[in-house]
């Protein structure tokens, strides 16, 4: 299948096995430095680089590939006399299979490698072989990743779509590959980003419907995914639990106490907390018991017994979580569909300030920094009294809250628990409405003349402010800054409502 082959790789798995059957046909390999040494240390009579050049590998390894006499080998056309020709008098003959991955320039920097050291990651060469190989697919098969071994093993002889899949994957491997550095040595913090570029995670059963097709990828510049959460039990995630899985972990990061939070399409629907984490599990389900049903929880510390039995007593499809005791997760694998996912970091606050957030439109996409929300701030103008550490702690539960909900969303809050959360309404009164309606549906004995409002974005009329009074509310916090703010502060000084106004909107559309 294969006659002539050049060989050069960082990562070595599979190499030799994948080798060793045509090589006992009759392939020829020419290879360079340490996968030369390994090659040879392997049983396979490899050819040195220098053999092929004529020239020896020098300034360290950095240069070594960058040789007409390889590149000649490499990108003679097929059936063209003047490359023919010019292949005969210098005495090569051309390649037809060229296996080349890359300097490890992703895992150095995880590792934390840094400066002049890093740079020394960055592959020169490797890329060159790559693109020019991938350029003469029509004539050769080129391999970048070990994963393709098995199956161009099992093909017998490639054809030229076969070659074109390659050649795709190249250059999809070599764009990701610059991105990954142009972030890293990247020093303008308002810089556009060059590319969207990822590694595939997992190709996923569908994305939000059977009918689309849908994929994971993880961007390399953006350590600490979900991607690294690992699946402690049941079946695989969906397109539509990731989605709902980073939700509910963005809002549970928010907090620094305990915090659960339930999360149903995308919105939370139940957020508690308490000095317990079983305490805050319960406050979140109690929230609305009716729209956890078949939802995702995440957690900001480990599931202990306590926590797993109450939500062991519901339909959920994911629980996700810092850590799981050895008991609660004996409880909750009793569940054999409920997904079980163990991430780390979910007990750190969540510090995406410099982060960046993707968006497809027709065409292209839009880009944005991430959201922040910070915590109560003496520097936010207060309308009324000044409030105790209780409705403060509501405050930002109800503030945190609305910030996650899709826009125009309210969040009423109070005794460390969600009460009424109203999001996705095409105006504030209805959201107003729809928030006051759940408090009222399930937590009919509540009063809410304790409960805490929040908006997301400032209130255009007074007339919001006169149905959270007649609901009995007293605290509202808001952003401000309407034309009629003057009218919504006189008709919640005239309704008794304390009023914080935070200067920043938090739209989630």
């Amino acid at each position: 299948m294969f006659k002539n082959a050049l060989v050069s790789v960082s990562d070595k798995t599979g190499l030799v096995e994948f080798l060793k059957p045509y090589v006992a046909s009759g392939l020829r390999v020419v290879s360079t430095g340490g996968t030369l040494k390994h090659l040879r240390e392997n049983g396979i009579a490899a050819i040195d680089i220098s053999e092929q050049t004529g020239f020896p590998e020098v300034m360290a390894g950095r240069v070594k590939t960058l040789h007409p006499r390889v590149h000649m080998a490499i990108l003679s056309r097929a059936g063209n006399r003047d490359d023919a020709a010019l292949l005969e008098k210098e005495g090569l003959d051309p390649f037809d299979l060229v296996i080349v991955n890359l300097y490890p320039f992703e895992e150095a920097r995880s590792r934390g490698v840094r400066g002049h050291e890093l740079i020394e990651f960055i592959d020169i060469g490797g890329p060159s072989l790559l693109r020019a190989a991938a350029k003469n697919h029509d004539r050769l098969a080129v391999i970048c990743q070990p994963s393709d071994y098995t199956w161009i093993s099992s093909k017998g002889e490639l054809t030229l779509k076969d070659r074109q899949r390659l050649a795709a994957s190249v250059f999809r491997h070599t764009s990701a590959y610059d991105d990954l550095i142009a972030k890293t040595l990247n020093v303008e913090e308002n810089e556009m980003p060059l590319t969207l570029n990822g590694s595939r995670v997992a190709e996923l059963r569908y994305g939000e419907n059977p009918q689309q097709k849908a994929w994971w990828m993880r961007d390399p510049a953006s350590p600490g995914g979900l991607h690294e959460a690992t699946v402690l039990h049941g079946k695989p995630l969906s397109y539509n639990n990731i989605l709902d899985l980073d939700s509910a972990c963005a809002t549970a990061r928010f907090f620094r106490e305990p915090c659960a939070v339930a999360v149903k399409h995308n919105n939370p629907c139940g957020v508690g907390t308490d000095r317990s984490i079983g305490g805050a599990v319960e406050r979140a389900i109690a929230a609305d018991p009716v729209s956890v049903f078949g939802g995702i929880i995440a957690l900001n510390r480990a599931v202990d017994l306590s926590a797993a039995e109450a939500m062991a007593k519901i339909f959920l499809e994911c629980i996700i979580a810092p850590g799981f005791s050895p008991e609660a997760l004996e409880r909750l694998k009793k569940k054999k569909d409920l997904r079980l996912l163990e991430w780390g970091v979910l007990d750190k606050a969540n510090d995406s300030s410099r982060e960046l957030q993707f968006r497809s439109v027709t065409g292209g996409y839009l880009v944005q920094t991430a959201d922040v929300v910070s915590d109560f701030s003496p520097e936010w103008r207060l309308i009324g009294e000044e409030p105790t550490e209780d409705v403060k702690r509501d405050l930002m539960l109800a503030w945190k809250t609305c910030a996650m909900l899709k826009s125009n969303a309210i969040a009423i809050a109070a005794d460390g628990r969600t009460l009424g959360l109203g999001m996705g309404q095409v105006n504030r009164v209805d959201a107003v409405e729809h928030a006051i309606a759940r408090a009222r549906t399930h937590h009919a004995r509540t009063s809410l003349g304790s409960a805490c409002l929040a908006s997301d974005a400032f209130f255009p009329f007074a007339d919001s402010i006169e149905k959270a009074a007649d609901a009995g509310i007293r605290w509202i916090i808001q952003p401000g800054g309407s034309i009629r703010d003057e009218d919504v502060f006189a008709k919640a000084r005239e309704r008794g409502i304390n009023m914080v106004l935070t200067g920043s909107r938090h739209f989630r559309h």
